[in-house]
């Protein structure tokens, strides 16, 4: 008994009329594209950005992340000043955290 799963091969006719149907759709539809008054709708994907636009976009993330690393310098040195630790020590403490993986 044939599990429902397995289908017979198609037979040489049956492939031939597959392929015409499928040959006659895609004629149908280059022939609706060629058309100038189609109103054929196509998928195109998300639109694309100029290079001004992305260049913008690099431009304010670099700016982003440099306001980062100010507003981390500013909040490493205060809390330096509040617990009064020299630059060495925080320095060593760092190095450390790094070379245990604790920070990137």
């Amino acid at each position: 008994m044939k599990s429902p799963d397995q289908r017979q091969p198609m037979d040489e006719r049956e492939k031939l009329r597959k392929f015409r149907e499928l040959d006659d759709a895609f004629a149908d539809a280059l022939r609706e594209l060629d058309r100038p008054d189609s109103k054929f709708d196509i998928p195109t994907g998300p639109p694309v950005r100029s290079l001004e636009r992305l260049e913008q976009e690099e431009l304010a993330a670099r700016q982003d992340e440099q306001a980062l690393q100010r507003a981390f310098e500013q909040r490493l040195k205060a809390l330096m000043t509040e617990y009064s630790l020299p630059a060495e020590s925080v320095s060593s403490l760092l190095r450390t955290l790094e070379s245990l993986g604790r920070i990137a």
